[in-house]
């Protein structure tokens, strides 16, 4: 698997990405081992985590499967910072970053996170005091780089000015944003922000949460996330008379090229402007196989430029 480099800095990932969201709920420790199994041989690196994920279950299962089954270094983590619930003043002090950035590691067995990434913009800290938090965490090598998790244009622009104001360290490389044909928000500001300032995009969601894989054009098959108690609202928002004329052209797409509607929609979302990863679920190391595929497909342009019209922001 090609890797890219996250915006200007130093630090290169596979640009497809495993995510561990179901980790922990709809993912057990058995399939969670396969996946990284078959991720990490197929050329991946890039595994992103979260504290909020199954309530800490899905970085004590990574940290499990990294000690029995997948040496570290051959893992680029990227751990959402933040308590899970976390209220107004738990984003931004630092206090609370670091305490959940220390669990995060105790969690996950290991030293240091490889991107740290802010878990959004809180009003009631002095930003200096958030940034002042990255800078122990990096020169303290808890985390060797640090991001941000969907910020606006305008906050992205401000962390990262003020940052290189006061300290290099704590300037952050990358932007972690739901992206995909059907979420294109971030194209009006936040992705041309990123690119001015030199950070690079982590796509989460490129499968329009499952939905873009054409699996719920016939109804809601028992399997899927749609069907699960604790996914099922996360899907739900995806589905709309909108995202149906999309995924007819994702499906058309897919079969003028011979391949399948979930490959279409990755390679759209990969080769995007200013994208170093596409983040993936899977609910097992057969689908994540199919994702991994993705890596041999390259998009016509006209094929492109089709998804790009169908799918343009209202």
């Amino acid at each position: 698997m090609r890797r890219r480099q996250v915006g200007t800095s130093g630090l290169q990932v596979s640009r497809i990405g495993l995510g561990t969201m179901t980790w922990g709920d709809d993912t057990d420790l058995e399939s969670a081992t396969d996946q990284l199994v078959t991720f990490v041989d197929a050329g991946g690196s890039l595994v992103e985590t979260s504290d909020a994920y199954a309530e800490g279950a899905a970085q004590e299962m990574l940290g499990a499967v990294m000690a029995d089954s997948v040496p570290r270094e051959d893992v680029v983590i990227a751990a959402r910072g933040g308590l899970p619930g976390g209220a107004a003043g738990e984003y931004g002090a630092r206090g609370a970053l670091l305490d959940s950035l220390d669990a995060t590691l105790r969690r996950l067995r290991v030293d240091h996170v490889d991107l740290w990434q802010l878990p959004g913009w809180d009003a009631t800290v002095p930003l200096e005091e958030t940034l002042s938090a990255v800078q122990v965490a990096v020169m303290g090598g808890k985390a060797r780089y640090a991001g941000l998790v969907a910020p606006s244009g305008w906050q992205l622009a401000t962390v990262t000015e003020r940052a290189r104001a006061g300290t290099a360290v704590a300037v952050p490389v990358s932007a972690q944003v739901e992206y995909s044909l059907l979420t294109r928000d971030a194209e009006a500001e936040l992705v041309p922000a990123a690119q001015h300032h030199g950070l690079g995009l982590v796509a989460w969601a490129p499968l329009g949460r499952g939905v873009l894989t054409g699996k719920y054009a016939g109804g809601t098959p028992a399997d899927s996330r749609a069907a699960s108690p604790v996914l099922a609202p996360y899907v739900e928002a995806r589905r709309n008379e909108r995202s149906a004329r999309i995924v007819q052209s994702v499906l058309t797409a897919a079969d003028g090229l011979g391949t399948s509607p979930l490959a279409v929609a990755l390679a759209w979302v990969r080769d995007r402007p200013g994208v170093a990863a596409a983040v993936v679920g899977a609910r097992d190391s057969a689908q994540l196989a199919a994702s991994l595929a993705t890596e041999k497909i390259d998009l016509p342009l006209e094929i492109r430029a089709a998804l790009d019209d169908v799918s343009a922001p209202v």
